[in-house]
C-alpha cells in the first residue's frame, strides 16, 4: 500500500470565490526569485498552516510553583495500594543535544511536501538523520556554518532560495525535541503503510465489513510521546474509524426514489446529510457537511487561485482520475475545520461531489440490524486484556520491522514492549445518605438503584397539581405511566396527586396549545407524552415550557412505556427526575468540607449550525449540595474561555445566602472542556474574574481542570486475567507532571470494554487542599448526579454544567427562564 498522503489546508482565496479541493501537483514550477511573483503552477498549491504542531507547546506551564502546600509532594496516600497497568510504553531516547535550524524559502512555499522535496535535494549537507516539520529542521550535530544558504531546483527549471538559521540548542526532554520525537514516530508509521485519517493511523489489513458489507470498520492507533515525572513515554491506544460503502449521492438518490416533490426531496436530503462527517477516499480526509447546495453541479467551473477557471469534472479527472458519472447531482459545502476557541476565525467554504464522499459513522437504518451491532461491538468495545495484547503487539510489529527501526535507530529512539507497570490507591467507600437510612458504596458495583428506590428519599415534592398531555392514540400509555406512578411513589415518600389529562395531536402547535389554555401558576410538573422522538417537536415543548411559560416538565416517549418487565424501573427513573426538576433531593454525600460551594463549568459548541456558544455555569447553594443554582451565558461561536463568570457567582453567592443566611467560607470550582494548551489562559482569563469577586468577601477559591478526552488507559491483574481497576482507583505517580498538581481517579464502574479515566490539574487553590483533600472530595462528588444512581466520571456539578450548555444549545437555543435556575429543570 502506497504511503498516506499529507492533509493539507486550502490556500486563501479572493472574496467571492470558492474554495475548491487540493490543486494538481503536477509540472509544479517555480520562477527565479528575480522573477516574482510565482508562476500559475505553483500559486495553484494548497497551502498548509506555517504554524508548526504544537501539542507540548503549553504543557510547560507550570501551575504547581504558586502552591505552596505542594512544593514537595503532591501525592496521597490514602488507600489501599493497587498494582496497576498503563496503556504506556517507556521510551529511551538520544542522550546528545540536538540542534533546531529554521527553514525559509524565497520565493515562499506553503506546500509542505514540497518544501520537504526542495530542501532533501541538499541531503549531503544535513545526512540522514533528520527531522524536519515543514518550518524548522531538527539536526543531531552542528552545521559547521549558523547560516547556510542552498538553491534547489523544480521540475520546471524554477530555482528556490533556501537559507537555514540556527535557532537553538535542545535538550532531549525539551517540548520543541519532544514534538519532533512525535514526527519521527508518525514518520515510521507511514513507512510501516499505515493509513493515516485525522491525526490516527489505521491498519488497511484490519478491516471488516458489517451490515451486509455496507459499512467498513477499520481498527487504527492514537500515538504521542509525552514527558512525565521521571521519564518520556509513548501512550498508545485504540481507534476506530467506520466508513459508509455507500456515497452521499447513494442517499441523495434514495430520497429521491421516496419523493415525488422537489421542496420534499430537498428537507429529506438536508435533514439527513447536513452534519455529517464525510471520508473522501482520493485525498484521506474528512469533512463535515454543512449544507447542500442545490445550486451548482459538477458541470460548474471555479476559480484556481491562478485566475483560471476548471470545472469540477475537469479537476478531478486530472487531480485524482476520478470519473463523475451525474453531472445534475448538487454539491455539498463544508465551512472548514471548526475549533474551540477560533473566534471571529473565518471558514472558507469547501464544495464536494456527493460521489466521491462516504459517509462515516453509523446510520439510524444501520444501527437497527441488531445482529450485526452486536459483531460491530464486539469488533469495537475491546476488553482490557484484548487492548493491552493489542498495543503490546502493536509495539512489538514497530520493533521487529526493519524499516521502522533504521528509522528510529538513526536517533536511538526505543520503546519498551511491554504495558508501563505503576501503582494506584482504592480510596474508601464512600456512604450515600437518604431521608432515614444510608449506605456504604464500595468499588464494585457502584450502583444503588435498589436502595433509592426502596426507602423515602431526602427531600420530597409531591405531584399535587400536575399536567399530562399525550396524544388520543396512546391514551393507553398515559395510563400506564400513571399506575406505574401510584406504585413505586409511596416507597420513596413521594405524593401522587390527580393528574389534569389533555389529549393532543402529534404536531407541536397541539402540544403548545393546549399548554397555553391548562398550565396555571399553581401547576408544578408537566408531563408530555411523545409518540417518538422527533426533535423539533421536543424542541418546541421544551422553549415553550423553559421561556414562555417557565415550569419544570418531563417528556416521555411512549414507546418507553411498553416496556413490560422494565416499566417499573423506568417509572421510578422518570418520578425521581421529576423529584429533582421540581427542586427536591434523593441524596447526599458527606464532602468533609464545611461551608463550601461547588461549581460546575462547561461549554457547548454548535459546530454544525455554527451558532453562538454556550457556558454552563452550576453551583450548590447549600452545604448539602442538595439546591443548585444554574445559569447559561451566550458567547460568540467557538469561544470557549468564559465571560460574564463574575455575575454568574455573585448570582450563586445570593442564592447560597438566601438558603443558609451567611456566606460560603470557600468556593471549590471544576473547569471541564479546556485542553492543556488553555491553562494559561484560564489563568489569566476565568480565574481573575472569580478572584474579583471573592476577594470582597474573603471567600478562598480552589480552581480544578476536569479533562475526559484522554488516551490513558489502566488495567489490574485479577481473577487470573486483566481487568477494568475498581471504581475509586486513584493515580497520582509517574504519569502525572512535574509541573503540575494533578491526578487521575477512575470513578465508574464498567463490566463492558475499557474504562476511561479522568485526569484532574489543580491550578489554582488558596483553600490549601492537600492531595488526600482534593482527591477524596472529587470522587465522592461523582457520586452526586441525580439522574443516575451510581457513579459518574465526572464530579456533578462539572456534568449539570455539561446538561445545562447542551439542553440549551441543542434544545432551546435562548436563555431560559430566571424563575428556573434555582431547580435541575435540565436533567
Amino acid at each position: 500500500m502506497a504511503a498516506p498522503l499529507q492533509p493539507r489546508r486550502q490556500a486563501p482565496l479572493e472574496e467571492g470565490h470558492v474554495a475548491a479541493p487540493e490543486q494538481p501537483r503536477e509540472k509544479q514550477g517555480v520562477q527565479s526569485p528575480e522573477q516574482l511573483p510565482l508562476t500559475a503552477g505553483l500559486q495553484a498549491l494548497s497551502v498548509r498552516s506555517r504554524r508548526p504542531a504544537g501539542i507540548f507547546q503549553d504543557l510547560v506551564v507550570n501551575t504547581r510553583e504558586s502552591l505552596e502546600h505542594v512544593k514537595h509532594s503532591k501525592t496521597g496516600s490514602e488507600g489501599k495500594v493497587i498494582e496497576l497497568l498503563a496503556n504506556h510504553f517507556q521510551v529511551t531516547y538520544p542522550p546528545w543535544i540536538a540542534y533546531k535550524y529554521n527553514i525559509d524559502y524565497k520565493p515562499d512555499i506553503k506546500d509542505i511536501d514540497l518544501r520537504e522535496n526542495l530542501l532533501f535535494q541538499h541531503e549531503s549537507t544535513f545526512g540522514r538523520r533528520h527531522i524536519f516539520d515543514g518550518n524548522s529542521l531538527l539536526l543531531p550535530r552542528r552545521l559547521q556554518s549558523s547560516n547556510v544558504e542552498l538553491v534547489s531546483w523544480t521540475r520546471d527549471g524554477g530555482i528556490v532560495k533556501i537559507t537555514v538559521h540556527f535557532s537553538k540548542e535542545l535538550r532531549p526532554t525539551h517540548p520543541d525535541c519532544l514534538r519532533y520525537y512525535n514526527i519521527l514516530f508518525r514518520r515510521t508509521l507511514k513507512l510501516m503503510n499505515f493509513k493515516q485519517i485525522g491525526r490516527n493511523y489505521y491498519d488497511e489489513n484490519s478491516k471488516e465489513n458489517f451490515c451486509d458489507n455496507r459499512l467498513e470498520a477499520w481498527r487504527g492507533y492514537v500515538t504521542s510521546v509525552l514527558p512525565y515525572e521521571h521519564s518520556l513515554t509513548l501512550c498508545s491506544d485504540i481507534c476506530h474509524k467506520l466508513l459508509r460503502l455507500e456515497t452521499a449521492y447513494d442517499i441523495i438518490m434514495r430520497r429521491c426514489e421516496k419523493s415525488l416533490q422537489d421542496k420534499y426531496i430537498r428537507e429529506e436530503v438536508s435533514k439527513e446529510l447536513v452534519g455529517l462527517i464525510v471520508f473522501t477516499r482520493y485525498n484521506n480526509k474528512t469533512y463535515r457537511v454543512d449544507a447542500i447546495n442545490w445550486d451548482q453541479s459538477p458541470r460548474d467551473t471555479f476559480k484556481k487561485s491562478d485566475g483560471s477557471e476548471i470545472t469540477f469534472v475537469e479537476y478531478y479527472m486530472q487531480q485524482y482520475n476520478q470519473i463523475i458519472t451525474d453531472l445534475d447531482q448538487p454539491l455539498l459545502v463544508s465551512q472548514g475545520r471548526w475549533r474551540k476557541g477560533q473566534k471571529n476565525t473565518p471558514h472558507e467554504p469547501v464544495l464536494l461531489i456527493p460521489q466521491l464522499c462516504y459517509p462515516t459513522g453509523l446510520s439510524d437504518e444501520l444501527r437497527q440490524k441488531s445482529k450485526d451491532m452486536s459483531k460491530l461491538t464486539k469488533f469495537m468495545q475491546l476488553y482490557p486484556w484484548e487492548r493491552k495484547n493489542e498495543l503490546e503487539a502493536f509495539i512489538n510489529k514497530i520493533r521487529v520491522n526493519r524499516t521502522a527501526q533504521n528509522e528510529l535507530q538513526r536517533w536511538s529512539l526505543r520503546f519498551d514492549t511491554n504495558c508501563l507497570p505503576i501503582s494506584g490507591r482504592i480510596l474508601r467507600d464512600v456512604k450515600i445518605f437518604q431521608r432515614d437510612v444510608s449506605f456504604g458504596i464500595g468499588p464494585q458495583p457502584a450502583d444503588w438503584m435498589r436502595e433509592s428506590r426502596s426507602t423515602p428519599l431526602l427531600t420530597v415534592k409531591s405531584l399535587s397539581h400536575w399536567v399530562l398531555l399525550h396524544p388520543r392514540e396512546h391514551g393507553n400509555n398515559a395510563q400506564s405511566l400513571l399506575r406505574s406512578l401510584r406504585k413505586v411513589t409511596p416507597t420513596m415518600g413521594i405524593t401522587v396527586g390527580q393528574a389534569n389529562m389533555y389529549e393532543v395531536n402529534e404536531d407541536p402547535s397541539s402540544y403548545i396549545s393546549t399548554l397555553r389554555k391548562c398550565v396555571t401558576s399553581h401547576t408544578n410538573m408537566v408531563v408530555c407524552i411523545l409518540p417518538d422522538s422527533e426533535k423539533h417537536r421536543y424542541d418546541e415543548i421544551k422553549k415553550f415550557l423553559c421561556i414562555h411559560c417557565p415550569v419544570p416538565s418531563q417528556c416521555v416517549v411512549a414507546e418507553t412505556l411498553m416496556s413490560g418487565n422494565t416499566l417499573l424501573t423506568i417509572t421510578t427513573k422518570i418520578a425521581q427526575q421529576m423529584n429533582c426538576k421540581m427542586g427536591g433531593a434523593l441524596w447526599k454525600v458527606e464532602t468533609g468540607l464545611q461551608k463550601t460551594m461547588f461549581i460546575g463549568i462547561d461549554c457547548f459548541h454548535d459546530i454544525v449550525n455554527r451558532q453562538k456558544s454556550i457556558a454552563g455555569f452550576v453551583a450548590s447553594t447549600n452545604e448539602e449540595l442538595t439546591k443548585w443554582y444554574s445559569q447559561c451565558v451566550f458567547q460568540e461561536p467557538g469561544q470557549e474561555l468564559v465571560d460574564g463568570l463574575s455575575s454568574c457567582l455573585e448570582a450563586a453567592l445570593d442564592s447560597w445566602f438566601r438558603n443558609v443566611q451567611q456566606q460560603p467560607d470557600s468556593v471549590v470550582v471544576y473547569r471541564d472542556g479546556v485542553g492543556d494548551g488553555q491553562l494559561q489562559a484560564l489563568l489569566d482569563h476565568e480565574i481573575p474574574q472569580l478572584v474579583s469577586h471573592l476577594r470582597k468577601h474573603q471567600v478562598k477559591l480552589t480552581f480544578i481542570v476536569v479533562k475526559k478526552r484522554i488516551n490513558t488507559r489502566f488495567f489490574v491483574q485479577s481473577q487470573g486475567r486483566l481487568q477494568n481497576p475498581p471504581s475509586g482507583t486513584v493515580i497520582d505517580v509517574a504519569l502525572t507532571r512535574e509541573e503540575w498538581y494533578d491526578f487521575y481517579i477512575v470513578s465508574q464502574s464498567s463490566k463492558h470494554g475499557t474504562v476511561t479515566p479522568t485526569h484532574y490539574n489543580v491550578i489554582y487553590d488558596t483553600i490549601c487542599l492537600d492531595p488526600d483533600t482534593v482527591q477524596r472530595l472529587t470522587y465522592k462528588l461523582c457520586h452526586m448526579y441525580y439522574n443516575f444512581p451510581g457513579t459518574i466520571r465526572v464530579p456533578a456539578p462539572c456534568h449539570y454544567a455539561h446538561k445545562l450548555a447542551y439542553f440549551v444549545g441543542q434544545n432551546i437555543q435562548q436563555e431560559p427562564h430566571n424563575s428556573l435556575s434555582n431547580c435541575l429543570y435540565y436533567l
